[in-house]
């Protein structure tokens, strides 16, 4: 379906009022700046982007899905095995927000009031769908659901320890959502081991993501 030029215009400057919203907030303010950085009139910057702050999280939010799926269509992810691929994905997501980290800080405030807590549910779904769909799952049965609560938190609770790392190149981070991962796996080769099965269970593997020991 062909996009309208304002929606043109909105997925344009998305990415870069998130980073603007660092210094100007989740506001006009921030658009405008963006519009400026993309040389774009700013009047019908205000006219593409929502009005209100949970509107702009929103949209920012949308960008970096789009931005991820540019850098990692499931072509090239389906040379990854299948722990590389969650991996990649949940870090180029936060490559991706580099210059907007202290709006990210920001926008999660924004989106745990209570009126936009339906968003944030929302967001949350779209986001670890749109990786799911990357990372080449086609279920449509209950493991549909399961995977995807079970990213966001995975992916939540990366996101929180992002925000909160000083550690050069955000190793700290890194180590994080490596041990997240490396218990799973660790846990599934014991059972593995256990039942005398060597294949790898992607549902037993989410399911242990979603409750990580330690």
């Amino acid at each position: 379906m062909e996009q309208s030029p304002l929606a043109e215009l909105r997925e344009r400057l998305a990415l870069a009022v998130g980073e603007n919203a660092v210094f100007d907030g989740w506001s006009k303010a921030a658009v405008d700046s963006a519009a400026v950085q993309l040389g774009v009139d700013p009047a019908q910057a205000r006219l593409a982007m929502p009005k209100t702050q949970a509107g702009l999280v929103d949209a920012y939010i949308e960008a970096v899905d789009r931005e991820l799926e540019k850098r990692w269509p499931p072509e090239k992810l389906a040379t990854l095995k299948i722990r590389e691929r969650i991996r990649t994905l949940v870090w180029t997501r936060i490559e991706i927000m580099t210059d907007a980290r202290e709006a990210v800080r920001r926008a999660l405030a924004i989106l745990a009031m209570p009126q936009n807590v339906p968003l944030a549910l929302r967001t949350g779904w779209r986001t670890a769908d749109r990786m799911w769909r990357l990372a080449g799952d086609t279920s449509t049965d209950f493991n549909h659901y399961t995977k995807r609560v079970t990213l966001s938190a995975v992916y939540g609770s990366t996101l929180l320890a992002w925000l909160d790392d000083d550690s050069e190149g955000w190793s700290g981070t890194s180590a994080f959502l490596d041990r997240r991962i490396d218990n799973v796996m660790s846990f599934e080769k014991w059972k593995a081991q256990w039942r005398g099965q060597e294949h790898f269970s992607l549902p037993r593997f989410l399911g242990r993501l979603r409750h990580p020991p330690g």
